[in-house]
């Protein structure tokens, strides 16, 4: 039996109409695949920039990070070399403390020393003191010649004479005495206010090179 006449059309409809949808499907493929692509390709790119930027925090946080630990370390480093430099200092300053009676004995002991030890003395005791009379105790090895040019100067300024005393207690130096009134130049004198004698002491340590 021969097939009816009109199945080859239809068949050639049915293809045509299956190649229009293959045709379109592939086109949606294509517009899906090209927009999946380029989602991709975003989502790449912004992937790129997002590690970049992560990047560009992570140093950024390392940089502040190390900024903070140095300057750390330069406190403490500047902490360390201000405390190693008042442990010298407060070291220094102790010899010479301990050191400085002896050395204040030997300036007496030196002539042109104690000439200038009296004079300095006898100077502050004129600035401070009534025109006397005096009395000045003084270290038993106080040359006679210098006692009695201390003495002539003051007559040479219409000062009544002084009334001069040998102290035993006194080991060096000398201190003029007007009633209630005293001009301390002994070596005890001189020491007595350590904390004054110490602040002087440092701003010669800390002067020095």
């Amino acid at each position: 039996m021969n097939a009816p006449s009109g199945i080859p059309e239809v068949e050639r409809q049915a293809q045509a109409l299956i190649d229009l949808i293959e045709a379109d499907r592939a086109h949606q493929c294509g517009e899906v695949l090209g927009e999946a692509g380029g989602r991709a390709s975003n989502a790449r790119s912004q992937a790129r920039d997002d590690a970049r930027k992560r990047v560009r925090q992570v140093f950024a946080e390392q940089r502040q990070r190390r900024d903070r630990e140095l300057a750390a370390a330069r406190a403490r480093l500047a902490t360390h070399r201000r405390l190693h430099e008042q442990r010298r200092l407060a070291a220094l300053l102790r010899l010479a403390w301990d050191a400085l009676p002896g050395e204040l004995r030997k300036t007496w002991q030196q002539a042109s020393a104690r000439a200038a030890w009296t004079a300095t003395l006898l100077a502050y005791a004129r600035a401070r003191l009534q025109t006397g009379p005096w009395r000045v105790a003084h270290a038993p090895d106080w040359p006679d010649e210098e006692r009695d040019a201390m003495r002539a100067s003051l007559v040479a300024d219409a000062r009544p004479a002084p009334r001069f005393e040998a102290d035993r207690a006194i080991v060096a130096g000398l201190k003029v005495v007007d009633g209630t009134n005293v001009v301390d130049g002994t070596l005890a004198g001189l020491l007595a206010d350590r904390g004054d004698v110490e602040a002087r002491l440092l701003r010669l340590l800390e002067a020095a090179p």
